[in-house]
């Protein structure tokens, strides 16, 4: 990771915009992203954020659900408070040092959707509780049970968990109901530790007919919740069934849209990369999303670009940027290009038949078409595939108007 570097932080007499803090309107304070930011730089649009988290936590409200947004996406506080501002029920997050970090930003609930392991990470989380936080983590095992029933008990804390349900040949996660009776019967023998649902993850799933067996992963996490419930085995009078990545989640919230669910349980999403949204991965997935409902209204945007120079251009149709992997996520796709803006302008030119080849610690390696117009010192913003692998990279990025002038820096806690 490293420090994008503000507008500012490169001029001494001007201090570095703080998070949250709007640049102030002065001629001796640069604004406008294309004039004044050493480059790279990654840059979050104000307008596409907005959108998207206004959208998400509308369809997530039309279905009857809550919505607990992935956080290790981004892992930006401001943007985790826009979210929650906008109605989200909590926090979601992978990991105990992700917990604390948000926690110290002033989260309050927090649905870890990992296992809990390790009296380390166990002491992270207990600290976090005993300070106020609502916290929840999943279970799939019956010594991992028994270690924090232990270790909560020793605290004094009772801590929440789900049964976390698995799908054959993917990560955590029980497999079948021998093992959800086994984890369960753990669980009721340690006071320290409450059962208040069921938890899943369908992004593993693969093969054949995918959106079938997302849906009937969907009806197997309904029906495991509703037989807990039945058994008397939950310690939540609302129950959470919770699941949701960001390519299917319209499929898992029809599964989760019933009546009895919306009167007796707490349904919960969980996507994370709709903040941002992207340029080709979670793009293509929207546009399934929109031939499965094309009545639904509008659509997710992409927010996040990486802006940076034409450094070198070595040889006929060939251009190098300087912009690397340690600047931009690179995978499933190479960089996608966007816009070039000729030495910096505002008004932004075509890039039709521009794309990435290569890609090394700090060079990205372009192909031109034949007689396109470029020169060094050219800015050329560019897309990500699946934001998450470019957000990890900053300290800081810049949110960003629709002319590209600068209104606030966002700080990341990775």
């Amino acid at each position: 990771m490293h420090d994008p570097l503000t507008p500012v932080s490169v001029i001494s007499s001007v201090p570095v915009i703080e998070k949250g803090t709007p640049y102030a309107a002065s001629a001796s304070t640069p604004k406008q992203l294309l004039r004044y930011v050493p480059l790279p730089a990654a840059a979050v649009l104000a307008p596409a954020l907005a959108h998207n988290i206004a959208w998400m936590q509308r369809f997530a409200a039309d279905h009857g659900a809550e919505l607990a947004p992935h956080g290790k996406t981004t892992m930006t506080p401001e943007l985790f408070k826009r979210q929650l501002a906008a109605g989200a029920w909590g926090i979601t997050l992978a990991t105990a040092v992700q917990t604390a970090a948000a926690h110290a930003h002033g989260i309050e609930r927090v649905l870890m959707v990992n296992q809990l392991i390790g009296e380390p990470n166990m002491a992270l989380v207990a600290d976090a509780i005993a300070a106020g936080l609502d916290y929840y983590c999943v279970v799939d095992g019956v010594d991992n049970v028994r270690a924090l029933g232990a270790f909560f008990a020793a605290r004094g804390l009772r801590l929440q968990v789900l049964v976390e349900l698995g799908v054959a040949g993917g990560r955590c996660g029980c497999r079948d109901a021998d093992q959800v009776a086994a984890v369960v019967a753990a669980i009721a023998a340690e006071p320290a530790l409450a059962l208040v649902g069921v938890e899943g993850y369908e992004g593993l799933i693969h093969g054949g007919d995918e959106v079938a067996a997302v849906r009937a992963y969907a009806a197997r996490l309904v029906e495991t919740v509703r037989s807990l419930r039945e058994s008397g085995a939950l310690a939540r009078e609302a129950p959470i069934v919770t699941a949701s990545g960001s390519k299917w989640f319209d499929l898992i919230a029809e599964g989760f849209d019933r009546a009895e669910l919306r009167q007796h349980y707490t349904p919960v999403l969980r996507p994370g990369c709709y903040v941002v949204h992207d340029h080709k991965l979670y793009a293509g997935a929207m546009a399934e999303i929109k031939s499965r409902h094309p009545q639904l209204a509008g659509e997710l945007q992409p927010a996040l670009e990486v802006f940076a120079q034409v450094q070198s251009l070595p040889e006929p149709g060939r251009a190098i940027v300087a912009l690397g992997k340690r600047d931009i996520g690179h995978e499933p796709d190479l960089p996608i290009v966007l816009r070039r803006y000729p030495q910096g302008q505002a008004t932004p030119c075509a890039v039709d038949g521009w794309r990435s080849v290569h890609i090394m610690d700090q060079h990205l390696f372009l192909e031109l078409p034949a007689g396109a117009e470029v020169a060094v010192g050219d800015v050329i913003a560019f897309g990500t595939s699946h934001p998450c692998l470019t957000f990890d990279k900053w300290r800081r990025l810049l949110l960003v108007d629709a002319d590209l002038n600068v209104e606030e820096t966002l700080e990341t806690c990775f």
